[in-house]
C-alpha cells in the first residue's frame, strides 16, 4: 500500500516547468531563435524571452504552445527613463509578449530613490496585469549590499510585481524571506549545468533562466531514469 504521507518522486515538468530559455545574444540569428522556439515546444519548458524585435515572430511559432511568450524592457542596467520602459512594455505585450522583464534601476537603487523606483515599477506591473500578463523585476545584486538587496524586495512586493530575480545563488534565500508570498522568486543567471540549476530550484526559485535546456533536461532526464531504477531495487520490485 503507497504511504499517502510519502514525499512524491520527482517528475520531469518539476523543473522543465520553472526553466526560461534565454534567446536573447546579439549573435542568434532569426532562424536560430525560430529553432529555438521549437525546442521550446519540444521539450515543455515554462517560458522563451526573446529580444523585443524578435516578439512579432516568437509569438507565432510559439503560439498556442504552453510555452509562455517574454521579453525585456529598458536597458541593460535599468536606466531607461521610465516613459521608455512602460511605452517599451505597452509595444510588446501588443505585440504578443506575455511577460515582461525589466531591471531595477540600479544606479537609482544605490542613489536610494525609493520612490522613483517603486512608481516606476507600479506603471510597468499596472501595464502588464492590464494585458494579462506577468511583470518580473531583476537585481543587478553584484552592485547591491544586502540591505538594498531587502528593500528592493519590499519596492517590487508594493508595485505588485510578480517575480524577482537574482542571479547569485546565495541572494536567494534572502529574496524568499522577503518576499512574504507576494512575489515569486527568479534565477536570471543565466543558468549552465543541471546542478546549477537545482540549486537555484532548492532554494526556492520558482523561474530559471538558462542559455541550454536541452543539455540541463535532458541531464534531468537521465537522473530521473537512474532515480527510479534505485527505488525499484531498494523496495524489491526487481527481485
Amino acid at each position: 500500500m503507497t504511504d499517502p504521507s510519502a514525499p512524491k518522486p520527482p517528475t520531469y515538468s518539476d523543473l522543465a516547468q520553472l526553466v526560461e530559455y534565454s534567446l536573447t545574444r546579439p549573435q542568434l540569428t532569426e532562424e536560430v531563435v525560430h529553432r529555438s522556439c521549437e525546442i521550446a515546444k519540444q521539450y515543455a519548458i515554462a517560458a522563451a524571452i526573446v529580444r523585443p524585435s524578435d516578439v512579432d515572430l516568437a509569438a507565432r511559432w510559439v503560439g498556442g504552445s504552453g510555452v509562455r511568450l517574454s521579453a525585456p524592457a529598458g536597458s541593460t542596467h535599468g536606466d531607461s527613463t521610465t516613459a521608455a520602459k512602460t511605452y517599451e512594455a505597452r509595444d510588446l505585450l501588443r505585440r504578443g509578449a506575455q511577460e515582461i522583464d525589466t531591471v531595477m534601476n540600479t544606479g537609482k537603487l544605490l542613489s536610494r530613490q525609493f520612490q522613483y523606483l517603486e512608481m516606476e515599477l507600479l506603471q510597468m506591473a499596472e501595464s502588464c496585469h492590464q494585458s494579462g500578463a506577468l511583470l518580473k523585476v531583476n537585481l543587478e545584486s553584484e552592485f547591491l549590499n544586502e540591505e538594498l538587496n531587502i528593500i528592493a524586495c519590499r519596492i517590487a512586493r508594493r508595485a505588485g510585481a510578480d517575480y524577482i530575480g537574482a542571479s547569485k545563488l546565495e541572494d536567494v534565500p534572502l529574496l524568499v524571506a522577503h518576499s512574504h508570498d507576494r512575489l515569486k522568486i527568479k534565477c536570471s543567471g543565466p543558468v549552465v549545468g543541471l546542478e546549477t540549476a537545482l540549486a537555484f530550484r532548492e532554494a526556492g526559485c520558482s523561474r530559471i533562466e538558462v542559455v541550454d535546456p536541452v543539455a540541463i533536461l535532458e541531464a534531468w532526464k537521465k537522473q530521473l531514469v537512474a532515480q527510479a531504477s534505485a527505488c525499484r531495487v531498494d523496495t524489491g520490485v526487481d527481485a
